[in-house]
């Protein structure tokens, strides 16, 4: 157990990257704030857990004022939602303010200057926003989350399905919990990585066959990746009502993702969170509820 005066505020606190960083954090010893846009169940959670709850929107400036007082770490992460760009605008503004000392910054793999995505390319911008602030800034960079493959799964007929328009492209899938040992070991520890970008993957690069094929041996039962047009896939978000910056940034990273910009894998996890990644037959094996039903992003079949 640590104990020292550092305060570590964690945006998105009720999500799955910020949940999980704050309770390291708080298992550590740490005081740790959580900023949250509402109290609920899960807010009042983290608040028995022993962190400090703040109610706050990334968009008011007032409120991040007061949500960053005596804080020296921030865990700053955005939704991919419009208003990237103003919400890390009025946090450096705020954070200078307050004397924060760090940052880590959840970002893109696709986020860079060129991107199709509107909200990549904003968050190569964020980047280099922070980078220009006096704080000691970390920027991550992590491919498709494993979560994902529960969101836009299908089960039908006793069996599942991956209607997905990610061609023939890999990528490492990495689970949300690896992700939070990473951000909570950047905000005990800032110095040596500052300006630093890392990207995060899963131990195993494989294509979405051959996903399929590790979730069938996983849950016992037939899982089939479908390949689907960009349209068909924007199509069905629109009809979910989905809005267009979502649908926008999904197109476009789903052309990267064939293109190879997802691809890879590194120890990046293992390096700076201390333990190996999980692969996508270990995070099934651990979230096997989940695949019982259909995600909420699954693509119907015509």
């Amino acid at each position: 157990m640590t104990h020292d005066d550092r305060l570590f505020l964690v945006t998105g606190a009720t999500g799955r990257t910020g949940g999980g960083a704050i309770k390291l954090l708080l298992q550590r010893g740490h005081r740790a704030r959580a900023m949250v846009h509402r109290e609920d169940e899960r807010s009042r959670a983290l608040a028995e857990a022993g962190a400090e709850i703040v109610v706050a929107d990334l968009h008011d400036l007032d409120g991040m004022t007061t949500a960053l007082h005596g804080v020296t770490g921030v865990y700053f992460c955005h939704p991919i939602l419009p208003g990237l760009v103003e919400s890390t605008v009025i946090f450096a503004q705020a954070a200078t303010e307050a004397g924060v000392r760090s940052v880590v910054n959840m970002s893109q793999i696709s986020a860079r200057r060129e991107a199709g995505s509107n909200a990549a390319r904003q968050h190569w911008l964020c980047e280099r926003l922070l980078d220009r602030t006096n704080l000691l800034t970390t920027h991550i960079r992590p491919t498709f989350f494993a979560e994902w493959l529960t969101v836009q799964w299908e089960r039908r007929g006793g069996e599942g399905y991956l209607r997905l328009p990610f061609g023939e492209g890999r990528h490492a899938p990495i689970a949300a919990a690896d992700q939070s040992r990473v951000i909570a070991a950047l905000l005990r520890d800032p110095e040596p990585h500052n300006h630093a970008v890392y990207t995060l993957h899963g131990p195993v690069e494989q294509n979405h066959h051959e996903i399929a094929g590790v979730m069938a041996t996983s849950l016992g039962i037939p899982v089939h990746y479908e390949p689907i047009s960009v349209e068909e896939f924007a199509l069905a978000m629109r009809e979910r009502g989905h809005d267009e910056h979502l649908v926008q940034h999904l197109s476009n990273v789903a052309v990267d993702y064939q293109n190879g910009v997802f691809a890879g894998t590194n120890d990046n996890i293992e390096k700076l969170g201390g333990q190996p990644p999980l692969s996508v037959e270990q995070y099934v094996r651990q979230n096997l509820s989940a695949f019982e039903t259909s995600g909420p992003r699954f693509v119907p079949a015509p």
